[in-house]
């Protein structure tokens, strides 16, 4: 038994709708924010005026283990460029590279995942298996989206747009007995 609290954002009916068999992969993020209520108050906001939907994961895992599902897995959520159709976007609370995200200065991620979270994510993605039985991959946003932009403290230096989870992200952990397989990009 999963314990998942369904907080719907405002504009999940909007998500286009899906099969179960086109989901194949798995994407973890960081929020890279510090703390749940940031990340839902970004993931409400519209970001694409054309449709009236915003960027979100389907799945947010807070550092107590809490899970929250912002999008039904159903429907395609807006997580990581040319993969949101096939993908389930997965949230973990986790600083990251947070406020400074684009500065070159401050590119190390250091806010370990803690047991609690990691627990959770195994659950979550145990359930993910039992209800969609397509699932076969997982990654990382930084394995997909490898796009570099501009500094933000010198633009003639770039640097990752996307770094999450990061290199505190215990993926050995994570998918132990999952059958999941990380997806070569």
């Amino acid at each position: 038994m999963i314990d998942i609290l369904h907080a719907p954002l405002p504009y999940e009916a909007r998500l286009p709708e899906r099969a179960p068999a086109d989901v194949d992969l798995v994407v973890i993020h960081c929020t890279e924010l510090p703390d749940l209520a940031m990340a839902r108050e970004y993931g409400e906001r519209v970001l694409y005026e054309d449709r009236g939907t915003g960027a979100s994961g389907h799945y947010y895992v807070d550092r107590d283990g809490s899970i929250l599902c912002y999008v039904d897995p159903s429907r395609t959520a807006n997580h990581t460029r040319g993969y949101n159709p096939r993908s389930i976007g997965i949230e973990l609370v986790n600083l990251g590279r947070y406020p400074e995200w684009f500065d070159s200065r401050r590119q190390v991620m250091t806010e370990p995942y803690p047991e609690a979270q990691i627990t959770a994510l195994r659950t979550l993605l145990q359930h993910l298996l039992e209800r969609f039985p397509s699932l076969r991959h997982i990654a990382g946003h930084e394995d997909l989206d490898t796009a570099m932009v501009p500094a933000s403290d010198d633009p003639e230096t770039e640097v990752p747009r996307k770094r999450d989870p990061g290199p505190q992200f215990p993926w050995a952990r994570a998918m132990v007995d999952t059958g999941l397989i990380r997806l070569d990009t």
